[in-house]
Protein backbone atom coordinates (compact mmCIF):
# COMPACT_ATOMS: atom_id res chain seq x y z
CA UNK A 1 0.00 0.00 0.00
CA UNK A 2 1.32 3.36 -0.88
CA UNK A 3 0.38 5.91 1.62
CA UNK A 4 -0.31 9.57 0.73
CA UNK A 5 -0.46 13.13 2.58
CA UNK A 6 -3.75 12.84 3.36
CA UNK A 7 -2.59 9.32 4.75
CA UNK A 8 0.03 11.06 6.64
CA UNK A 9 -1.87 13.81 8.20
CA UNK A 10 -4.89 10.94 9.13
CA UNK A 11 -2.24 8.61 11.10
CA UNK A 12 -0.41 12.10 12.77
CA UNK A 13 -3.31 13.27 13.94
CA UNK A 14 -5.04 9.64 15.04
CA UNK A 15 -0.92 9.04 16.42
CA UNK A 16 -1.82 12.62 18.90
CA UNK A 17 -5.21 11.12 19.83
CA UNK A 18 -6.73 8.08 18.68
CA UNK A 19 -10.45 8.42 19.87
CA UNK A 20 -11.13 11.41 17.87
CA UNK A 21 -13.89 11.39 16.05
CA UNK A 22 -14.13 10.66 12.08
CA UNK A 23 -16.19 13.79 11.71
CA UNK A 24 -14.13 16.24 13.36
CA UNK A 25 -10.86 13.99 11.74
CA UNK A 26 -12.31 14.67 8.60
CA UNK A 27 -12.72 18.88 9.43
CA UNK A 28 -9.01 19.49 10.18
CA UNK A 29 -8.09 17.60 6.88
CA UNK A 30 -11.27 19.17 4.74
CA UNK A 31 -12.75 15.66 3.95
CA UNK A 32 -16.32 14.04 4.83
CA UNK A 33 -15.92 12.04 7.88
CA UNK A 34 -17.45 8.76 5.91
CA UNK A 35 -14.14 9.46 3.37
CA UNK A 36 -12.11 9.45 6.49
CA UNK A 37 -13.58 5.87 7.97
CA UNK A 38 -12.80 4.57 4.59
CA UNK A 39 -9.11 5.45 4.80
CA UNK A 40 -8.85 4.48 8.41
CA UNK A 41 -10.05 1.15 7.82
CA UNK A 42 -7.86 0.55 4.45
CA UNK A 43 -4.96 1.83 6.75
CA UNK A 44 -5.85 -0.88 9.52
CA UNK A 45 -6.85 -3.94 6.22
CA UNK A 46 -3.36 -3.43 5.15
CA UNK A 47 -2.12 -3.21 8.38
CA UNK A 48 -0.69 0.33 8.36
CA UNK A 49 -2.40 0.89 11.68
CA UNK A 50 -1.67 -2.45 14.01
CA UNK A 51 -3.56 -1.39 17.48
CA UNK A 52 -5.07 1.51 19.15
CA UNK A 53 -3.25 1.89 22.62
CA UNK A 54 -3.83 4.55 25.76
CA UNK A 55 -1.01 5.77 28.08
CA UNK A 56 -1.31 5.64 32.00
CA UNK A 57 0.40 6.86 34.72
CA UNK A 58 2.20 3.40 35.62
CA UNK A 59 2.77 4.70 39.34
CA UNK A 60 -0.96 5.32 40.30
CA UNK A 61 -1.27 1.13 39.55
CA UNK A 62 1.80 0.64 41.43
CA UNK A 63 4.57 0.29 38.84
CA UNK A 64 7.41 1.80 40.64
CA UNK A 65 10.25 0.24 38.58
CA UNK A 66 11.51 0.30 35.18
CA UNK A 67 14.52 -2.00 33.95
CA UNK A 68 17.05 -2.54 30.90
CA UNK A 69 17.87 -5.82 31.15
CA UNK A 70 20.76 -7.26 28.87
CA UNK A 71 21.13 -10.85 28.36
CA UNK A 72 24.10 -12.71 27.10
CA UNK A 73 22.57 -15.99 25.99
CA UNK A 74 24.36 -19.31 27.03
CA UNK A 75 23.55 -20.82 23.89
CA UNK A 76 22.74 -20.33 19.98
CA UNK A 77 19.47 -21.75 20.57
CA UNK A 78 16.84 -18.72 21.21
CA UNK A 79 13.55 -20.44 21.22
CA UNK A 80 13.21 -20.93 25.02
CA UNK A 81 14.52 -17.55 26.14
CA UNK A 82 12.12 -15.98 23.16
CA UNK A 83 9.02 -18.00 24.25
CA UNK A 84 9.98 -17.27 28.52
CA UNK A 85 10.13 -13.44 27.96
CA UNK A 86 6.57 -13.48 25.64
CA UNK A 87 4.80 -15.25 28.60
CA UNK A 88 6.11 -12.76 30.73
CA UNK A 89 3.59 -9.73 31.97
CA UNK A 90 6.54 -7.52 33.11
CA UNK A 91 8.16 -7.59 29.64
CA UNK A 92 7.02 -5.04 27.99
CA UNK A 93 9.82 -4.41 25.06
CA UNK A 94 12.72 -7.57 23.87
CA UNK A 95 14.96 -6.52 20.86
CA UNK A 96 17.72 -8.64 19.61
CA UNK A 97 20.45 -6.41 18.84
CA UNK A 98 23.99 -6.00 17.83
CA UNK A 99 27.08 -5.00 20.14
CA UNK A 100 26.80 -5.43 23.40
CA UNK A 101 24.41 -8.66 24.96
CA UNK A 102 22.23 -10.76 22.45
CA UNK A 103 18.84 -9.05 23.35
CA UNK A 104 17.70 -6.00 25.51
CA UNK A 105 14.76 -6.18 27.65
CA UNK A 106 12.36 -3.49 29.00
CA UNK A 107 10.34 -4.55 32.38
CA UNK A 108 8.17 -2.81 34.02
CA UNK A 109 7.49 -4.00 37.98
CA UNK A 110 6.15 -3.24 40.81
CA UNK A 111 8.63 -4.30 43.45
CA UNK A 112 12.23 -5.28 43.74
CA UNK A 113 11.33 -8.24 44.79
CA UNK A 114 9.27 -8.44 41.15
CA UNK A 115 12.48 -7.71 39.48
CA UNK A 116 14.19 -10.13 41.29
CA UNK A 117 12.19 -13.10 40.78
CA UNK A 118 12.18 -12.35 37.33
CA UNK A 119 16.06 -12.31 37.13
CA UNK A 120 16.10 -15.19 38.75
CA UNK A 121 14.21 -17.05 36.19
CA UNK A 122 16.40 -15.42 33.28
CA UNK A 123 19.72 -17.23 35.00
CA UNK A 124 17.98 -20.00 33.28
CA UNK A 125 18.98 -18.55 29.39
CA UNK A 126 22.17 -16.74 30.00
CA UNK A 127 24.06 -14.10 32.28
CA UNK A 128 22.63 -10.25 32.41
CA UNK A 129 23.55 -6.99 33.47
CA UNK A 130 21.03 -4.64 34.80
CA UNK A 131 20.01 -0.47 34.48
CA UNK A 132 17.38 0.67 36.12
CA UNK A 133 15.54 4.29 35.27
CA UNK A 134 15.86 6.94 37.65
CA UNK A 135 13.82 9.11 35.52
CA UNK A 136 11.51 8.82 32.05
CA UNK A 137 13.11 12.31 30.25
CA UNK A 138 10.33 11.73 27.01
CA UNK A 139 7.96 9.47 25.93
CA UNK A 140 6.20 9.37 22.17
CA UNK A 141 5.60 7.07 19.61
CA UNK A 142 7.69 7.75 16.22
CA UNK A 143 6.99 11.21 14.32
CA UNK A 144 4.68 10.99 11.24
CA UNK A 145 5.68 13.27 8.60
Amino acid sequence: MELDNIDFQILRLLSENSRIQWKELGEQIHMTGQAIGNRIKKLEDNGVIKAYSLIVDEMKLGIAYTAFVIIYMKTANHDLFIRFVQNRNEVVEVHRVSGAGCYHIKLKVKSQDQLNLFLDDLLEYGNYSLHLSIQEIKQQNPSIS
